[in-house]
């Protein structure tokens, strides 16, 4: 029996960038326990900042609070942007095109929180992920492009609002026998960690049981 860890973020949303080192350690400290997968659940205009002097303002709050030895640019900032469909459309089209882990996504998070660049062109962030994935930019920047890549960034957007958390990431941890936990605007491996060590627990408790007795009288 196995649980799933399922995380919502948007690709250039800080806190993500953040807690990618400990959605790496999870899935190196679970790889043969634990299902993971990403997705992903675009910002509007509500979760960015209203000026560049805002956003390095909130960068040098949680970049303190992460411990970080550098800081994070906001030269991509843009004034009234209301979403950022270019990076996240390109990370979610190259898992079509082959590229199903975190090179394309992370190459994208990469040079827009900590280079400054400004991912929401097309044509940038398309480079990027191709570099990134050893893909042709062409096939990405179209496949990107298309109707069905948004409009399952939509859909996974909508799950995430269905679960009526605000923050970015939210890790899902759910399992085979019903239990989820919800982690929303989580960015450090403990609490997450320790909690998919509680769930394991029960499943083997469940398992051991089934050894035992069985499933259990149908009435």
């Amino acid at each position: 029996m196995k649980l799933k860890v399922t995380i919502y973020l948007d690709v250039i949303s800080s806190w993500c960038f953040w807690a990618q080192p400990a959605w790496e350690e999870l899935k190196r400290r679970y790889a043969d326990r634990v299902d993971f997968e990403w997705k992903i659940a675009l910002m509007d205009a509500s979760g960015f900042p209203k000026s560049i002097e805002q956003a390095e303002w909130f960068y040098r709050r949680s970049g303190m609070m992460m411990h970080s030895p550098f800081m994070l640019k906001a030269g991509w900032f843009e004034p009234n942007l209301q979403e950022c469909l270019a990076p996240n459309l390109v990370a979610e089209a190259a898992r079509d095109l082959g590229v199903t882990d975190d090179r394309v996504r992370m190459a994208l998070a990469n040079a827009t929180e900590r280079e400054g660049q400004r991912t929401n062109n097309w044509e940038l962030a398309a480079e990027i992920g191709a570099k990134a994935g050893g893909l042709d930019k062409a096939k990405l920047l179209e496949r990107a492009r298309s109707p069905e890549v948004e409009a399952r960034a939509r859909s996974s957007t909508a799950e995430f609002h269905a679960l009526q958390v605000t923050q970015r990431p939210t890790f899902v941890v759910d399992s085979e026998i019903g239990d989820r936990a919800i982690f929303s605007g989580f960015a450090k491996l403990e609490p997450i960690a320790a909690t998919i060590d509680a769930m394991l627990d029960d499943l083997a408790a469940y398992a051991s049981h089934a050894a035992h007795f069985g499933e259990p009288p149908q009435a």
